[in-house]
């Protein structure tokens, strides 16, 4: 890092200074990350996946000064950003200086103050166009400590890492185990969920975290749940709701590990809530509670804490929120007001005070006059043994407003069909909120941190539809580059 920490030095910016990073996760990234945060700069991620022109896109509108990549990336990029932004590439072989090189001269750590911009993190997309948040050092030291406040993390643990340092939920695993001095095993793709298990083996990972989509694949194509790994004994999950029936199924795969389902956003740093592993079966589709230092609430459109049953939004104070978007104050007040984050999310209470994520305002369907949770529709097909995967989203219909489709990802060789998933939800779900057409793909549209883009989700089905003889009967094919199958059962 000493040598990396000099030649970012040597270009001379100034302290406040946004500086991007783009590499994949490693020592580089890290390296990079831990030198630029050293030295009072901004650090603004992007993640590996981001088309070139949309990297140079972000690159002018945070008005970065610099960017540190990795090498695959500095040629991809090499004809497209200005000639004028200085460009750090990464050295493999000089991250870590020979034993008998000159000792590097580093420059002072600079006194940075605790509510200055540490990160511009963008967030997830998956509804919208995503946003540049702000994040000072005051709330990345926050949130890392109300973590580590219910997390057991020491210094023998061995996170296996799957999640991009460039998504919260990766970053704030990176500043936990840096915190307590603990391993981090990287693991470079998740395209074969089996490497990852057999990774988790032999590295005799303690640790390992993910989102639902992760955990999808993990359970449902791999050997995760037949396969022993006496050393794992903590996992993690966030990034959206998980569908019942696969907790269940995470919790008996390796019955040794303490599973823990948590909720955050990228407004709050990472983390707002957990689940206490005890609380795993007597509570099902929990968030939990706040975690230390995070008061969480479930309010009314007067602002009011919902009853037991009712439907409110979640609002979230602390040390770990947000000051605000990066030159947006318009979203910063409504998204913010009064240091308060306004998730989006809304949810339900029990008399315990535990929190049931209901969905986001966003995605919920209006069809046939019912406001219906597409995580409902979601959980119903995922009790389906050969459902890898599933999205649930309201298509314009004249008839009943928007309808309800379903697009699923089949567990490979699966000979599972549209009316067998329909079959299914009608015995499981009210009649109206049954999907009316339920389409199968290879993959769902998902983004850099392996969360489903809704909207993306949303197009599909438009297109879909549109496309000759659609929907007509069962078992339809549609033309599809990704390999669609759609069915309407009336």
């Amino acid at each position: 890092m000493s040598v990396l920490t000099g030649r970012i030095s040597a270009l001379g910016l100034t302290p406040g200074t946004p500086v991007g990073i783009m590499a994949p996760n490693g020592l580089f990234w890290v390296s990079a990350y831990l030198a630029a945060l050293r030295m009072g700069l901004v650090v603004v991620p992007f993640a590996v996946t981001l088309p070139t022109e949309e990297v140079v896109a972000r690159v002018r509108w945070v008005g970065a000064d610099a960017l540190l990549v990795g090498r695959a990336q500095a040629e991809a990029l090499r004809l497209s950003l200005p000639r004028s932004l200085p460009v750090v590439v990464e050295r493999k072989e000089r991250l870590v200086p020979k034993p008998r090189s000159a000792p590097v001269e580093l420059p002072e750590t600079v006194d940075v103050d605790p509510d200055q911009d540490a990160l511009y993190m963008f967030t997830s997309g998956t509804t919208g166009d995503p946003r540049a948040v702000r994040l000072t050092h005051r709330n990345i030291q926050a949130n890392t400590t109300s973590i580590l406040g219910y997390l057991d993390i020491t210094r023998e643990d061995r996170m296996l890492v799957v999640l991009p340092f460039t998504y919260v939920f990766g970053l704030s695993l990176l500043h936990t185990h840096l915190r307590a001095g603990a391993a981090m095993i990287i693991q470079p793709t998740f395209v074969f969920p089996q490497a990852v298990v057999d990774r988790m083996v032999s590295a005799r990972c303690t640790g390992f975290a993910g989102v639902p989509s992760t955990f999808g694949m993990l359970l449902r194509s791999s050997t995760f749940g037949s396969t022993a790994v006496p050393s794992l004994r903590t996992i993690q999950q966030a990034g959206g709701r998980l569908a019942p029936a696969l907790v269940e199924q995470m919790a008996h795969a390796q019955p040794q590990a303490k599973v823990f389902v948590m909720y955050g956003a990228t407004e709050a740093t990472a983390r707002l809530s957990y689940l206490p592993p005890e609380e795993l079966e007597r509570r099902p589709g929990s968030i939990g509670r706040g975690i230390p230092g995070v008061d969480l609430r479930v309010l009314d459109r007067d602002g009011v804490h919902v009853q037991p049953g009712e439907v409110g939004e979640i609002w979230a104070s602390g040390a770990n929120i947000s000051p605000g978007y990066l030159d947006d104050p318009e979203a910063t007040a409504r998204k913010m007001p009064g240091g308060m984050l306004r998730t989006g999310d809304l949810a339900k209470v029990d008399e315990d005070g535990y929190i049931y994520v209901v969905d986001r305002v966003e995605d919920f369907i209006k069809s046939w006059g019912h406001r219906i949770a597409s995580q409902d529709v979601e959980a119903a097909a995922l009790y389906l043994p050969d459902v890898v995967a599933a999205a649930a989203v309201g298509v314009p219909d004249e008839a009943a407003g928007e309808r309800v489709e379903l697009v699923v990802v089949r567990r490979r060789g699966s000979l599972l069909r549209g009316a067998d998933v329909i079959a299914h939800c009608r015995e499981r779900l009210s009649k109206h909120m049954v999907p009316e057409v339920v389409r199968f793909v290879e993959a769902l549209p998902m983004n850099a941190n392996g969360k489903v883009i809704k909207r993306d989700v949303r197009a599909m089905c438009l297109r879909l539809a549109q496309e000759p003889g659609a929907g007509q009967g069962d078992d339809v094919d549609d033309a599809d580059d990704a390999g669609c199958e759609g069915v309407k059962v009336g």
